[in-house]
C-alpha cells in the first residue's frame, strides 16, 4: 500500500521515526501532537484551551498536506495533564467539531514531555474512495 507522509519540520520526527501524519489509502492518521511551535517552544503556557486550538491547527494544516480537511476526522484521542482541564480542551475541540461529531477519548495522563505541555491530541480521518465508500 502506498503511504503519504506530511512532516512539521520539526527535530523529533526524524529523530524519533514517525510523520505528523501518514495517509495509507483512504485512511489518515494523526501522531500525538501538542502545542510546541516549529523552534520547539511551547505555545501557550498554563491555557489548555489555547493550547488546544494550537493543536487542532497544526492537525488541520497536517491533514491538508495528505488531502484532507477537519470534516474528515472520524476519531480524536485527547490526553490531558489535569482532569480540571477536561471543560477548557472540551470547549476547544467543540468549536471546531460541533457538526462534524468525531468519536472522541479524553484521557487524563501523568504527564507530557515538557512539564508545561497540557494537551495531546491524536486524530483519525477517513476518505472516500471513488466508489464513495
Amino acid at each position: 500500500m502506498e503511504r503519504q507522509r506530511a512532516s512539521t519540520g520539526t527535530e523529533w520526527e526524524a529523530q524519533n521515526g514517525y510523520s505528523r501524519a501518514l495517509r495509507a489509502g483512504n485512511t489518515i492518521y494523526i501522531a500525538g501532537t501538542t502545542a510546541v511551535d516549529l523552534d520547539g517552544n511551547v505555545v501557550a503556557e498554563g491555557d489548555p484551551y489555547a493550547q488546544t486550538q494550537h493543536i487542532l491547527d497544526i492537525i488541520a494544516d497536517a491533514l491538508a498536506d495528505v488531502g484532507a480537511n477537519l470534516d474528515d476526522v472520524v476519531r480524536t484521542r485527547m490526553y490531558i495533564t489535569d482532569i480540571a482541564h477536561q471543560d477548557a480542551v472540551g470547549r476547544a475541540h467543540g468549536e471546531i467539531f460541533a457538526d462534524i461529531r468525531p468519536a472522541a477519548t479524553m484521557l487524563q495522563i501523568e504527564g507530557l514531555a515538557e512539564p508545561e505541555l497540557l494537551v495531546e491530541i491524536e486524530a483519525e480521518a477517513k476518505l472516500e474512495d471513488i466508489n464513495g465508500s
